[in-house]
């Protein structure tokens, strides 16, 4: 995988980002595991709740295509273009992600630009993250 490319793709989805209220604009570049980028940006609301960010909307138009296995994902986060530092995905993100990746193999890369990055595992930045198996019990609820 060609790092830099999934970082220039973050960017570029980073510049589709609506952030009207935050100003703080985001942009993921999510890559299947047969090789296809899909970005993703955030989307704010002036409810905030209904609120997407970008690794869920990257997720989300993956997902809606077909796509089920996903290799990497780059996130990059700031303001007027430039990163104010390493954007780490939220909570309900992870989330998103470990229903859809191995989290011994998913990775998750953190941008400033095409020379300075940071890489983790999902199971490094989701530890004990709830999964499909946590559901996969013959007991059920008593």
């Amino acid at each position: 995988m060609d790092e830099r490319l999934l970082i220039q793709e973050a960017f570029a989805a980073m510049a589709q980002a609506y952030a009207p209220y935050s100003g703080f604009c985001v942009g993921a570049a999510l890559l299947t595991a047969g090789g296809k980028i899909y970005r993703g940006c955030n989307i704010e609301n002036a409810a905030y709740t209904p609120t997407n960010c970008a690794e869920r909307t990257a997720f989300f138009k993956a997902v809606s295509e077909g796509e089920r296995e996903f290799a990497a994902i780059c996130i990059v986060g700031g303001h007027d273009g430039k990163p104010a530092g390493y954007t780490a995905p939220c909570g309900v993100c992870r989330q998103v992600m470990m229903e859809f990746c191995d989290p011994q193999r998913f990775r998750v890369i953190l941008a400033l630009d095409e020379e300075h990055w940071k890489e983790y595992l999902l199971k490094d930045l989701f530890p004990e993250g709830f999964g499909s198996e946590n559901l996969q019990s013959a007991d059920g609820c008593a």
